[in-house]
């Protein structure tokens, strides 16, 4: 099977209440470990490229890396979809290469120029076969290049906005500002998400697929070994997964997560230069952090709810 579109996968996910997990790759471990956990699973997924990948490892070895895992796993839908782009000709050159999906972020911008750059991405990537995500209301936290507003509750997105910049857009997927942050570092307080801002944008466009950004949990088992091993993360905290789970039952068809694989990746490092201080092998502390990448992931895509859904989504 090819590389697919977002489109059917969020038809059946918002149908059936689950969300499909998208996963950021920035090297052969990382997507190698997600995977294989999607392959066990029987789940679609979404491989998620940002600029900050592209800028680490390249976009024709990224590209190569998704090739070969598409190739290996024909009975999987696997869309590769661009995360956070910022400029129109950003976005361009994604479709060019191949991109199944992309996001255009330009809810820095104001509502109008939102919309403005938002519909001419929109115009480009339908007329080659590509589906776009966009952004309303503003995410926390600081991922890569993606830096949030401070105070997350008094950016998020107001339902009859998002009515508008759809219809005046024709984009097809909307990420929403619920209360979630980039990073590892989400809250200061107990976390607490505006589900009410999910009801009343699915009461007014029924039938859309919504995303969530900012949607890791920074589990506490990685968080330990990290700070086991060396690491300083102690006020480090995610998204529970039961509001995630809750979210994807509504109108959420797609949640983003790339801070738990980094935790994943870099736990188990720490953990066997520690206790194996001469390895100096890399397949001997990458292999141990792409194993806890894919277990993870696979704990993951029950927590979404899509595990064994590979088959409606193709």
């Amino acid at each position: 099977m090819a590389l697919v579109s977002t489109r059917k996968m969020f038809e059946m996910a918002y149908k059936h209440g689950y969300a499909v997990g998208a996963f950021n790759v920035n090297n052969m471990e990382i997507t190698q470990g997600i995977v294989s956990a999607v392959a066990d699973e029987k789940a679609p997924l979404i491989l998620q490229i940002s600029r900050g990948a592209r800028s680490y490892a390249s976009m024709s070895y990224l590209k190569a890396i998704i090739d070969v895992a598409v190739a290996e796993n024909p009975d999987i839908p696997i869309a590769m979809h661009l995360d956070h782009g910022d400029t129109f000709e950003t976005c361009k050159q994604c479709v060019d290469d191949g991109f199944t999906s992309v996001m255009i972020d330009g809810s820095h911008h104001p509502f109008e120029e939102n919309i403005r750059i938002t519909r001419r991405v929109v115009e480009y990537a339908h007329n080659h076969g590509v589906v776009v995500e966009a952004e309303l209301g503003q995410l926390g936290g600081i991922e890569e290049d993606v830096v949030g507003v401070d105070d997350i509750m008094a950016h998020l997105t107001d339902p009859d906005q998002a009515v508008e910049f759809v219809e005046k857009t024709g984009v097809d997927s909307l990420a929403v500002a619920i209360g979630t942050s980039h990073g590892a570092y989400k809250f200061k307080t107990s976390p607490k998400l505006a589900i009410d801002v999910i009801e009343k944008i699915q009461e007014r466009l029924p039938g859309y697929p919504l995303v969530m950004h900012g949607s890791s949990s920074v589990l506490k088992e990685f968080k330990d070994l990290i700070n086991q091993y060396g690491g300083k993360m102690p006020d480090a905290m995610g998204v529970p997964e039961q509001a995630i789970s809750e979210a994807a039952k509504m109108a959420i068809c797609k949640v983003n997560i790339d801070t738990d694989l980094r935790m994943a990746l870099t736990a188990k490092i720490r953990q066997v230069f520690a206790e194996k201080p001469a390895e100096f092998d890399p397949r001997m502390y990458l292999g141990p952090g792409r194993e806890a990448i894919k277990e993870m992931v696979k704990h993951k895509l029950h927590v979404l709810g899509c595990a064994g859904k590979a088959g409606q989504c193709r």
